[in-house]
């Protein structure tokens, strides 16, 4: 089906003052792109706005899977990871609805991937420094160590693993036996990340800057963290007793 070989998945959950602007922001670059919306429930009509875009400007180039209620971030990713590979997509991006990701780097995200050779491609807010713009002080620490527990723990070569805006080669996915991916949260981010280096997949940071969001409500929460950081000594013994493999 694909006209465009790249794929931006979005999950949604009550984003509607931000879901236009990020469709038409990606779209309306001069590299093709196709989006694949997953909402789960949105009750203030996100998906209402999704299927309406996709009516009257974006047939083709735009799509909505719509999920019951709110499932988690990490379960969006694996049904829209699922989803891209069945429709033969060859590059498949996260990308959050509220332009802390700026649409303007996923060309520089591709190219990392389809010209560079990586297998995953990290648009990175700290491999250059800290990159964040407007966020809380405490909330970047938070972030930030977490990241650099992950790498102590790992051992794996990435400065932010908690990232939420990645470019994967389509056989990285499908070499991850998605079903078995655990982890929901900030965790799910690391679990790809950790799984796909221990693949044998290079993952490339593409320094970019992350700009908290102008509109619409935060999704983060203390559980969030909290799974990623006892998330990840579940990960290390799972790989240290090879239970992470290559699907079949």
């Amino acid at each position: 089906m694909p006209t465009a070989d790249s794929l931006v998945i979005i999950p949604t959950y009550n984003e509607k003052e931000n879901i236009e602007q990020i469709i038409r922001a990606v779209l309306g670059m001069e590299q093709p792109f196709h989006i694949l919306i997953i909402d789960d429930g949105s009750p203030d009509g996100t998906a209402s706005i999704v299927k309406r875009l996709m009516q009257e400007a974006f047939p083709q180039r735009l799509f909505l899977i719509n999920r019951s209620g709110k499932q988690g971030l990490g379960t969006a990713y694996i049904t829209g990871f699922k989803w891209a590979l069945e429709h033969d997509y060859s590059y498949i991006f996260e990308m959050d609805a509220d332009f802390s990701h700026d649409p303007k780097d996923l060309p520089r995200l591709y190219d990392a991937v389809a010209k560079e050779n990586a297998g995953v491609a990290v648009g990175s807010r700290y491999v250059s420094g800290v990159n964040v713009v407007n966020w809380p002080m405490g909330r970047v620490l938070m972030s930030y160590f977490a990241s650099k527990y992950v790498r102590l723990i790992t051992g794996i070569p990435v400065h932010d693993t908690t990232a939420g805006f990645v470019c994967y080669n389509r056989a990285v996915l499908e070499a991850i036996d998605l079903d078995a991916i655990r982890f929901k949260g900030y965790a799910f981010q690391i679990e790809m990340k950790y799984t796909a280096h221990l693949l044998g997949f290079r993952v490339a940071e593409v320094p970019v800057i992350f700009v908290n969001r102008q509109l619409g409500t935060s999704k983060m929460s203390g559980g969030i963290f909290s799974e990623a950081l006892f998330g990840v000594m579940s990960l290390r013994w799972r790989a240290i007793t090879g239970k992470i493999k290559r699907k079949q």
